[in-house]
């Protein structure tokens, strides 16, 4: 057991490790000996790629679509979840199930009429965006987060409804604390999605001015022709796309498990 799991385990870091090694050598170097290591470690490579595809712009745009959206989701998921939980009828029953079953709807089965309907509405552009990625990430979030709530006693929203607390003070400071696992769970699974996502952004964007990380890489490659591809460029800008998302998730990966299996069975 323990040689498969060291077998899986290079097997998953080799593309890392190659990725890593590329992204210190120059072109004619990565061409004739893309597994040996970097004869030296200087960053221009990784400097040249930041100012060529101009990744700062690219970096910023990428981190303001993540944060709205996974805010957007984080508000709209736990508070529909949470009436979800507390309200019960048949139609709050109803309601979950419909969140759940969007879930088994592929994203492109709906992509082009999707789009066209944001574009008659003036809407396929960075906050239209920011609203698909909304919508699509609440089926998931809001079943996560029903599954833990469940756990929530509803004595301690009535105490403090007694106490003379509003809806929103119930809802902000007694019940998000109490899911803060879940939370930690729906924030870091939807921002690696957004912050990964290719597809949306290729048919909402498109080759605007205004382009996600992954745009950016793509544009990139195609710069030379199909044919011809600048390794150069594209493995210092794959790491330095890669690296927020791999640290991210190395430290908060326990939380992670912690708060799919806690939505999962309580």
């Amino acid at each position: 057991m323990f040689i498969i799991l060291l077998i899986m385990g290079l097997v998953t870091i080799f593309p890392i490790a190659f990725m890593f090694m590329n992204s210190f050598k120059s072109q004619a170097e990565i061409v004739d000996s893309p597994l040996a290591l970097p004869k030296e470690i200087t960053f221009k490579y990784i400097s040249h790629a930041m100012t060529e595809i101009k990744l700062v712009p690219s970096i910023l745009l990428t981190v303001l679509i993540t944060v709205l959206a996974v805010g957007f989701i984080v508000i709209l998921s736990s508070s529909a979840a949470w009436m979800m939980v507390r309200v019960k009828s048949k139609f709050a029953m109803f309601v979950l199930l419909l969140f759940t079953s969007s879930m088994l709807i592929p994203f492109q089965a709906v992509m082009y009429p999707l789009i066209a309907m944001f574009e008659n509405v003036g809407l396929k552009n960075v906050p239209g965006l920011i609203i698909m990625y909304g919508g699509f990430g609440l089926a998931m979030s809001t079943f996560l987060y029903h599954g833990f709530m469940k756990s929530v006693p509803a004595s301690l929203e009535e105490a403090a409804i007694i106490d003379g607390a509003s809806v929103f003070q119930v809802y902000f400071k007694i019940v998000m604390p109490l899911v803060k696992p879940t939370t930690v769970t729906v924030i870091i699974l939807n921002a690696m999605w957004v912050w990964n996502d290719y597809l949306l952004p290729f048919l909402v964007l498109g080759d605007s001015e205004n382009k996600t990380l992954t745009l950016a890489l793509y544009y990139a490659k195609m710069k030379d022709g199909p044919y011809s591809v600048p390794w150069d460029l594209m493995f210092p800008a794959v790491l330095i796309t890669v690296i927020p998302v791999i640290i991210l998730f190395l430290f908060l990966q326990k939380q992670i498990i912690k708060g799919m299996a806690d939505g999962a069975v309580k």
